[in-house]
C-alpha cells in the first residue's frame, strides 16, 4: 500500500487475508512535505510533483521486489486540495504506471472508523473517533461499521501550523488565538457529532495522537500495539503549556516526537484539545489502526461480496 499524505509518502507491505489480522511486514517512508509545495495559486509546484513521482516510482519497485501480489495507492488532503491534481495524477500514471486514487475527506473518515470498529469490536458500543492529519481533521460517530456521521474539516496540524503558528516557538498570544478560533470553528461539528448519540467509547487515531499520548506518559511503540494507551484532557492541557514554549528543535528531542512532526505538534495538540472539548470527552483511547487498515479491510470485504471500492490498485507498465 502506498499512502501519499501531506507530510510523508509511506509504503506499507502487509500480509492480509479475509478473516485474518492484517500483519505489517515492512515499512518504508519518505518525508516530502507536499503541502508545503503548494504555490500561491493552489497548485502543487513542478519541484513537488517531481519529488512525488520519483518517490512513487522507487517505492512501487520496492513493492514489486518484495513480492507484493497487489499494491493500492491513495492520496489524501495535499493532493486532494491541489488545483492541478488531475494533471498531477495523469503525469504520475504516465511516468510510473501508478494509478493514484484520491480519497475524499468523508471517505477518509468512514474508512478510519471501519478500522477502529474492527479493532475494538461490537462490545465497544457507540464509538466516536478523532483523527488528525497534516491537512485535515476527521470525525466520526456510529454503532455499526459504517458511521452515522462522518466529517472532514480543514484543520490538519501542518495546515494550521503554516497558517497560524509560523514563529518558532509560536508565542503565547498566537497559541491562545488559535485555541479560541478552533473552539468556535468546531462548535457546530461537535454538536452534529453528538446529535447522533453519546459515545460509549471515545477513540483517537493518527501519528499526532500517538505522539501526544506518549508525551503524557503512554507506553512507547516498542511495547506493542495491544498495550492500552490513553490521552486525557488534563494531561493534554499541561502538555500544551510545556511544548508551546519550546522550539521545534527542542521538541524533536522529546521521546515520541519525530523531527518531521516536531514543528506541527503544538498545532496538533491544540486541535486535539479543541476536538475533545467539542465532543465533550475527557479522555480518548489510542487505536493503532487507522486509514490504511480501513482501506485493507474494505478491500478484503469487497473481494468477498463483489462490491466496488473507493480505491484502485496500482497498475504496472
Amino acid at each position: 500500500m502506498l499512502d501519499v499524505g501531506s507530510n510523508t509518502v509511506h509504503l506499507l507491505v502487509v500480509d492480509a487475508r479475509r478473516g485474518g489480522h492484517p500483519t505489517p511486514m515492512s515499512s518504508t517512508k519518505a518525508s516530502l512535505r507536499l503541502a508545503e509545495s503548494i504555490d500561491n495559486n493552489g497548485k502543487l509546484t513542478r519541484k513537488g510533483a517531481d519529488k512525488l513521482i520519483g518517490t512513487l516510482d522507487e517505492f512501487s519497485k520496492i513493492a514489486a521486489s518484495s513480492g507484493c501480489a497487489e499494491l493500492m495507492a491513495f492520496a489524501t488532503s495535499a493532493v486532494r486540495d491541489a488545483k492541478n491534481s488531475e494533471e498531477l495524477l495523469a503525469r504520475v500514471h504516465a511516468e510510473t504506471g501508478v494509478a493514484l486514487q484520491v480519497l475524499s475527506g468523508v471517505d477518509e473518515s468512514r474508512l478510519t472508523f471501519l478500522a477502529v470498529r474492527r479493532w475494538y469490536g461490537w462490545s465497544a458500543g457507540r464509538i466516536i473517533n478523532i483523527d488528525i492529519g497534516g491537512g485535515s481533521l476527521e470525525l466520526s460517530n456510529g454503532v455499526d461499521e459504517e458511521p452515522e456521521v462522518a466529517l472532514s474539516l480543514p484543520f490538519g496540524a501542518g495546515r494550521l501550523t503554516r497558517e497560524w503558528l509560523p514563529d518558532d516557538p509560536p508565542g503565547r498570544r498566537r497559541v491562545n488565538m488559535l485555541r479560541d478560533w478552533l473552539a468556535t470553528e468546531l462548535a457546530d461539528a461537535g454538536a452534529e457529532m453528538l446529535k447522533a448519540g453519546t459515545p460509549d467509547l471515545a477513540v483517537a487515531t493518527s501519528k499526532t495522537f500517538r505522539s501526544l499520548a506518549r508525551l503524557t506518559g503512554a507506553a512507547p511503540s516498542g511495547a506493542g500495539p495491544r498495550v492500552k494507551r490513553t490521552l486525557t484532557a488534563t494531561g493534554l492541557r499541561q502538555l500544551i503549556a510545556f511544548i508551546s514554549r519550546m522550539t521545534a528543535a527542542d521538541r524533536a528531542e522529546l521521546e515520541g516526537v519525530s523531527a518531521e512532526r516536531a514543528p506541527q505538534i503544538v498545532a496538533g495538540a491544540l486541535v486535539a484539545e479543541a476536538s475533545m472539548k467539542a465532543l465533550d470527552v475527557e479522555s480518548v483511547d489510542i487505536c493503532p489502526w487507522a486509514l490504511r487498515e480501513g482501506l485493507i479491510l474494505r478491500k478484503l470485504d469487497s473481494e468477498a461480496d463483489g462490491t466496488a471500492l473507493v480505491e484502485t490498485s496500482v497498475q504496472r507498465r
